[in-house]
């Protein structure tokens, strides 16, 4: 199963995990982001990930073969993810200063749940999340659901629940089975759609060239993705450090834009169990996921709030927060992308 498929389920899972809620609830007042120093000149800053290192993270991995951190004075180590790693509890201790959840849904689940974090930047302006048909019963928009037979994930059906509330579709006018991380049940028949990850050029390879994609951009519903996130604590007390990541990995992205072949390969150089054929093939899919027109004016990492606002509202009538739905102004800071702003490149 490819890492890439199971991030906006993995992801969640883990977020959610008992232990982490409880870890949070009991560290809440200390302040526990120490930047340990490796030598004079740098301080040690570990980054955990939700998933294993990927196409995703080309720009981050781009910003340490660069020695972008290092113009900084930081010493990063990418602490990855997988199926049994939780990414809350690390960021939490301090054993790593900051962390990036796969979707910003993660951050809200979390955060209506005590855990004190907050969302200070995004990589990718919308989720990789799509949902994916052939020309025999196309879904081009959410209304042609109606009818239809949606295979999804167990783990994302709050995803598809939020889409169509938020479109006024009635759950009972379609069909929505469980499936697993693979697209067969969409070229057997068995379902006229199946989910999964744009980013998974291999995986989606098996429906052909005529495939249809329905990106969340485009089912009404906001999302961001590749979310970076520190405590309330690291926000108020180390925000310089936390600018200090963000202008690497930034740059790193504007070198991604720029010399795209280049950052595949020294991607796969730092990560070989990565295809370097497949990866050629991704990058521009990737670069279109991490700029747009906002970032052109507003800069890389940049996000709405009134977008995370309104992920909050219809989560909350779904009744995905058990524990009633975060304050808006809890689940995020703009003050590193202040900091920031004349650093993070304008690219469109």
């Amino acid at each position: 199963m490819n890492g890439d498929d199971k991030q906006i389920v993995v992801g969640r899972r883990t977020v959610l995990k008992g232990g982490a809620f409880a870890l949070a609830a009991a560290t809440a007042g200390i302040s526990v982001f120490v930047p340990r120093q490796s030598n004079a000149a740098a301080s040690k800053v570990v980054i955990k990930y939700d998933w294993l290192m990927s196409n995703g993270q080309i720009g981050d991995i781009v910003a340490v073969k660069q020695g972008l951190f290092e113009s900084e004075g930081l010493d990063v180590e990418f602490s990855p993810g997988g199926p049994n790693s939780a990414t809350v509890p690390p960021v939490i201790t301090g054993d790593a200063q900051l962390g990036q959840f796969s979707d910003s849904a993660q951050l809200l689940l979390a955060r209506s749940s005590g855990v004190p974090i907050k969302i200070f930047a995004c990589g990718f302006r919308m989720a990789p999340f799509a949902f994916y048909s052939l020309p025999k019963a196309p879904i081009r928009t959410v209304k042609d659901m109606v009818g239809k037979r949606i295979g999804i994930q167990p783990t994302a059906r709050y995803v598809l629940d939020a889409i169509l509330l938020k479109n006024n579709i009635d759950p009972s006018s379609l069909t929505i089975t469980n499936i697993g991380f693979d697209m067969t049940p969409l070229m057997t028949g068995q379902v006229d759609a199946v989910t999964g990850w744009i980013t998974n050029t291999q995986a989606l390879s098996i429906i052909g060239p005529d495939r249809i994609d329905l990106m969340m951009k485009d089912t009404g519903l906001p999302s961001y993705a590749n979310v970076y996130f520190a405590t309330d604590d690291a926000v108020t007390g180390h925000a310089e450090t936390l600018a200090k990541v963000l202008r690497a990995v930034a740059k790193g992205w504007a070198w991604t834009h720029e010399h795209p072949e280049e950052a595949v390969k020294l991607t796969v150089e730092a990560y070989p169990q990565l295809d370097l054929a497949v990866e050629l093939q991704t990058v521009p899919r990737i670069l279109s996921l991490s700029f747009d027109a906002t970032t052109g004016k507003d800069g890389w990492g940049s996000f709405d709030p009134a977008a995370l606002a309104e992920q909050i509202s219809v989560y909350d009538k779904i009744g995905q927060f058990k524990s009633g739905a975060p304050k808006l102004e809890d689940c995020y800071t703009t003050e590193i992308l202040d900091m920031t702003a004349g650093d993070r490149p304008k690219i469109a």
